[in-house]
């Protein structure tokens, strides 16, 4: 068979400040992130965003050590995957690797690494539950690129794994972590969940036929089900961005509501992250804390990511080597499919009377573009995708 290796995808974050202005400017160039009519304006944009909101950004790195530790908590579940399939099966030699689409081990690192090492047969894994064009999408368009460019590419042999978020092992994980943080409570039947997941722009969903939405509310029920418990719950979506609208409820919309009902016990769980990061450490530990306090919601609590869970890293070994046994899947069955969902370039989308139209043609091309630039810049509305950092 020869050597296999397995490709663990995630986005990647500044590891010290001076690491935030190019991460930002890396991010924000990626036209999955932010989709422009204009794709010349893509990088003069990202500059432009990366030049003004680097002072903001480093200071809500400060609050949370100075640096992201996605990369450090990546390459441990990277380690503790490796063991696991050890332990599964001597007979194969296989190698874990891990790139990250925004800041260093970058993706194009591991391939070369991947390469270098001989590997034939390789698992590619997103570390993302949930399929979304803007993180699973955007880092398989990048390798799909790549197979295309390189030759000997062709000789690896891989498969994709689109999305994982019914995986009876992660469920039962996810469920674990909640319950533990619930027997923390007086009254753990009288808690409310409160899931938080990264929200995007209801265009991708709407026009772009992004299934990430329908992802979340079917995990969050899973999730809900494999836990058998009597709790209220309530999926919300943070870190929206610019002056389209995003998937709602939005998260501290969210809080204010349920303040505002009387709830006094809350346990947030970040249903689409699976490590710590700016998101979970900062925007829900402390803004979204804050928002809560003064909403009236007295005991805020939240559950840790999975980070290298047993049966987290369990669920990852089985996807991967049930992967490697069944018939490919292929970067054109992902992100190219028969249904209607349409990645980057704009060129694919649809133009005229739509929903997307509505904000980018004729002058309100303009009015659109305008507006997000003053937002981006600003800082001023709900910019917090950079939170995502």
């Amino acid at each position: 068979m020869g050597r296999i290796g397995i490709l663990l995808l995630n986005l990647g974050g500044p590891e010290k400040l001076e690491d935030v202005r190019p991460f930002l400017f890396n991010l924000f160039s990626d036209p999955e992130i932010i989709r422009l009519p204009f794709p010349w304006l893509q990088k003069p944009l990202a500059w432009l965003i990366s030049t003004l909101r680097t002072n903001k950004s480093e200071k809500n790195y400060l609050e949370i050590g100075g640096g992201s530790p996605l990369r450090k908590i990546t390459e441990a579940q990277a380690d503790a995957l490796q063991q696991q399939l050890a332990a599964m099966d001597n007979d194969n030699d296989v190698s874990v690797y891990v790139g990250m689409r925004y800041w260093n081990p970058f993706t194009e690192e591991a391939m070369a690494n991947i390469k270098n090492d001989g590997i034939k047969k390789l698992a590619i894994l997103p570390l993302y539950p949930q399929f979304s064009i803007s993180t699973s999408g955007s880092s398989f368009r990048v390798l799909e690129e790549m197979w295309a460019e390189d030759p000997a590419l062709s000789e690896i042999e891989y498969t994709i794994i689109p999305s994982w978020y019914n995986h009876p092992d992660y469920l039962a994980a996810m469920a674990d972590l909640i319950n533990q943080e619930l027997q923390q409570f007086e009254d753990p039947d009288s808690v409310h969940i409160f899931f938080s997941a990264h929200g995007v722009p209801q265009s991708y969903v709407i026009e772009a036929g992004d299934p990430y939405q329908q992802e979340i509310e079917d995990c969050t029920s899973l999730i809900m089900k494999t836990l058998n418990c009597n709790c209220q719950h309530t999926l919300a979506y943070q870190s929206r961005v610019g002056p389209v609208e995003w998937l709602k409820p939005y998260t501290e919309d969210a809080l204010l509501e349920l303040g505002a009902a009387g709830v006094k016990d809350l346990l947030v769980v970040p249903i689409s992250f699976v490590s710590e990061h700016i998101e979970t450490l900062q925007e829900i530990d402390i803004e979204y804390s804050e928002i809560a306090k003064d909403a009236g919601i007295e005991n805020f609590q939240r559950v840790p990511a999975l980070n290298t869970h047993p049966t987290f890293i369990k669920s990852l070994a089985s996807l991967v080597t049930d992967a490697l046994s069944n018939d490919p899947y292929t970067f054109d069955m992902v992100i190219h499919p028969k249904k209607n969902m349409k990645m980057y370039p704009q060129e694919r989308w649809e133009w005229g009377l739509t929903t997307a139209a509505e904000v980018w043609n004729g002058r309100l091309a303009m009015v659109g573009f305008i507006a997000l630039l003053v937002e981006l810049i600003s800082g001023h509305g709900p910019l917090h995708f950079v939170g995502l950092l």
